[in-house]
């Protein structure tokens, strides 16, 4: 056989390879699992096999209407077996282990994005992502985009000193606060600000003492909470908060938790808003956008 012809043979069973592995893609049905993954999945284009997803996937809109299998920590084998899946996509953290086993047992694939809660993790989800769903080339041009976005925020000046607390969800006349270790410290520290409850771990309940002896400067919350405690001047009624220089000043932030703390492809353009709204608040002069203007040619 001459050289050519092989490599006619060659290219030519190649090409079928591809055309057959696109079909078998194309009719796959996919469940995925975790709110990061299933935006990654959009923001790559990849969603179109998407035919169930589980209760932390509430972006996009077209995928948070699709059927849910239950909550991602604590699935049953039988809800996710229930919509006939092929494959599922899934956050590190979806479980249990065994309901997942059980899935694998029975013949459904399984992939699981494995990724620590970090912003630099963020980047390496969204190339493994692309790697899985043939979307490698844009996976890593996603991911240097959104890398080059949270340099750009760590290279920015240093803010004022400022103490911030960080409210998530809201129980009678207590505020739930974040601490150390949670998503909403890591976005705290992003931009800037110093945890003002640092010294407790994950999130808790705050009371009128606490908030008085912490004194935040600036209160940031989510638009969840801000509408479960009934809006800014409840906020502002709450035990405590008269007795901080954020609630003598009204210094206030509302943001979308899901987006920021996702740490999704949604989260590096969060952060650098939040990190605007902060100097706008503090009358800051060391603006993004002086810092971009500064190292233009």
């Amino acid at each position: 056989m001459s050289t050519a012809r092989f490599i006619r043979r060659s290219l030519v069973a190649l090409l079928i390879g591809w055309l057959t592995t696109g079909a078998a893609l194309a009719n796959e049905r996919w469940v995925v699992l975790g709110g990061d993954i299933a935006e990654t999945l959009a923001a790559l284009d990849a969603d179109i096999n998407v035919i169930a997803r589980d209760d932390t996937v509430v972006y996009p809109p077209a995928m948070a209407e699709l059927p849910s299998v239950g909550y991602l920590r604590q699935l049953s084998a039988e809800s996710v077996l229930s919509i006939k899946p092929d494959q599922i996509l899934a956050a590190g953290h979806a479980g249990p282990k065994e309901v997942l086993e059980q899935l694998a047992a029975v013949g459904v694939g399984i992939e699981i994005i494995n990724a620590p809660p970090s912003l630099e993790a963020i980047g390496d989800k969204v190339r493994a992502v692309g790697q899985l769903t043939d979307r490698r080339e844009e996976g890593d041009v996603l991911a240097d985009a959104l890398n080059a976005k949270l340099a750009r925020l760590a290279n920015l000046p240093n803010l004022p000193t400022t103490r911030a607390i960080f409210i998530m969800q809201h129980s009678g006349l207590t505020p739930r606060a974040a601490g150390s270790n949670t998503a909403a410290h890591t976005a705290l520290e992003a931009v800037g600000l110093e945890n003002a409850f640092d010294e407790m771990q994950g999130y808790h309940s705050v009371g009128a003492e606490a908030l008085a002896r912490q004194a935040p400067e600036v209160v940031i919350v989510s638009e969840r909470g801000l509408a479960a405690m009934g809006g800014e001047a409840a906020l502002w009624q709450l035990p405590g908060m008269a007795l901080t220089p954020a609630g003598r000043e009204q210094r206030l932030i509302v943001i979308n938790d899901q987006a920021l703390l996702g740490f999704g492809p949604r989260t590096a353009d969060q952060l650098l808003t939040l990190r605007q709204d902060v100097e706008a608040l503090l009358g800051a002069s060391t603006s993004i956008q002086n810092s971009t203007a500064q190292r233009s040619p």
